[in-house]
């Protein structure tokens, strides 16, 4: 309901501050403030019969300010409305009605700026966000993006929220915006993609939720941008650490770099997507919800197939126990409704536990825990005293560095990875020495 009210009336803040630059003229006055200033009017003793004038002048003024983006509680905005009524040939007497009345609208301003928020105002001021976070979860899951897109997105709607004091959303303007994505720039010194990652959300928020405009241009402070060289190990520190860590936690970490995955697709692995006839794996619903192939590291293929083995007979202690089955992506469930209890369907790599869910009573099976698999590989990495920030990441730079070494062409590259844009796996060039692309030499070492 309010994204819709946003479009049919200028709205204004706890503070009194008429913020919202819409691209019509405002028609009539908000309730609540034509409330609040007839009671200033009738304490002030202004005639009855000029009341309505008042309130005229006061939805003139406001959408003078609204039309030239004059802040509306800055005294110089009286200045050059008063100028206006003159170039319109309004009277000495209107102009000076006029600027009685906003000089009671200045008042009212300064009244509730100073009025302390009860527990209830604040609460009453967090539910239309509520909603709002209800809207961002449907248009998330409308568009099929990420969860993880919709966690990072409602984490910095969040900080935003608390920054902007409640603000509702409905009252929310392209400046706000760019004061707090400014905010995170000078005083919070994040990154260029963090404050990118910010931007982003808002952007989200603005276009996809309030259904404004959200045009910040050039206004907003931006953080400076490093080029970003990513972590590498070299093969004896692959070997140190994958010496340190044992199963099912090495197997994951041997197919991140046997393969090049990311954490989450290796652990969003199902038995189906093993091949192990034709030594190829498949990943599906990739970054982007792409599917790509990828050949499987022969020397891994028997422990594959021992682990599967293990899958297998836990899969029948499961179904002697009567559970509901794997969580299955979108609708599936729905769709083929025993799906979840087969085999092919299993995780690749289990949870040690069920999970239950109380909605349905039931007890379903999801895969490995991403924080278990990053605390073994932290503990692996501290034994093996690598001096570098080792992550699961880190072994897919290590895979993309080390087949660009052995002079694999950069674009099979791209295709194993999964990168829409070349320039993406362009950055492994700085990760390797050059001469293992093309032989370089000094020009004193040139032939006579």
């Amino acid at each position: 309901m309010w994204p819709k009210m946003a479009k049919s009336f200028l709205v204004f803040t706890h503070l009194g501050v008429i913020e919202g630059f819409l691209s019509f003229p405002m028609k009539r006055l908000p309730q609540s403030l034509k409330a609040a200033f007839l009671r200033v009017m009738r304490e002030r003793a202004v005639p009855v019969e000029q009341r309505q004038d008042y309130l005229k002048w006061l939805r003139f003024y406001l959408d003078f300010c609204l039309k030239y983006r004059h802040p509306p509680r800055d005294p110089d905005s009286l200045q050059l409305f008063l100028h206006k009524m003159a170039a319109k040939n309004q009277s000495a007497a209107q102009q000076t009605q006029a600027a009685a009345c906003i000089g009671l609208y200045y008042n009212l301003m300064k009244t509730w700026a100073a009025a302390p928020e009860s527990s209830a105002t604040v609460e009453n001021k967090r539910k239309p966000w509520d909603e709002c976070y209800t809207l961002l979860k449907q248009e998330i899951k409308l568009r099929q993006y990420s969860p993880k897109t919709l966690q990072t997105y409602a984490t910095w709607i969040r900080q935003f929220q608390k920054f902007i004091g409640n603000k509702p959303p409905v009252e929310l303007v392209a400046d706000d915006a760019r004061r707090f994505l400014t905010h995170l720039a000078v005083e919070k010194r994040v990154t260029a993609s963090t404050q990118n990652q910010a931007f982003n959300a808002l952007l989200f928020l603005y276009r996809e939720i309030l259904k404004v405009d959200y045009d910040l241009k050039d206004t907003v402070v931006r953080a400076r941008r490093t080029r970003y060289i990513p972590v590498v190990l070299s093969r004896e520190e692959v070997a140190r650490i994958l010496s340190e860590m044992s199963a099912p936690h090495l197997l994951v970490v041997q197919l991140l770099y046997g393969c090049g995955l990311r954490m989450s697709e290796c652990l969003n692995l199902r038995v189906h997507c093993f091949n192990f006839d034709d030594a190829v794996l498949t990943i599906h619903d990739g970054k982007g919800k792409k599917d790509r192939t990828v050949p499987l590291p022969k020397s891994l293929i028997p422990e594959l197939k021992a682990h599967m083995e293990k899958v297998v007979n836990l899969h029948e202690k499961d179904l002697a126990a009567g559970y509901a089955g794997v969580f299955m992506p979108g609708a599936l469930d729905r769709k083929w409704k025993s799906a979840a209890r087969e085999f092919i369907w299993q995780w690749f790599f289990p949870a040690r536990t069920l999970t239950l869910i109380p909605e349905e009573n039931e007890r379903r099976r999801y895969h490995m825990h991403e924080s278990e698999l990053q605390k073994a590989l932290r503990a692996a990495a501290r034994k093996a005293r690598i001096p570098k920030r080792v992550t699961c990441h880190t072994f897919r730079h290590t895979f993309a560095s080390h087949l660009l070494a052995a002079n694999y062409d950069v674009r099979t590259i791209q295709q194993m990875l999964g990168h829409s844009d070349i320039r993406t796996t362009m950055i492994y060039t700085h990760t390797i020495p050059s001469r293992t692309l093309k032989e370089q030499v000094s020009p004193l070492d040139f032939p006579a």
